[in-house]
């Protein structure tokens, strides 16, 4: 019987999705116009990569990049 770690890939993706949930809160909360709610929805979903843009970015200036 083979071993399986799909259990892993299951515990990221709720992780993955409580983090949506709580910045599409957040965002939704910090719009201020009508185009502020989709906008908030879609950064909403691609959160990881923004901090992970900006954690890159804070680095290089630390490096002296």
């Amino acid at each position: 019987m083979a071993s399986s770690n799909n259990a892993a890939a299951g515990g990221a993706g709720a992780v993955y999705g409580m983090g949506f949930i709580g910045a599409v809160v957040w965002n939704w909360q910090q719009a201020e116009t009508f185009w502020g709610y989709p906008w908030g929805v879609i950064e909403s979903f691609f959160w990881p990569g923004f901090l992970v843009w900006e954690l890159f970015r804070g680095m290089s200036a630390i490096a002296g990049g």
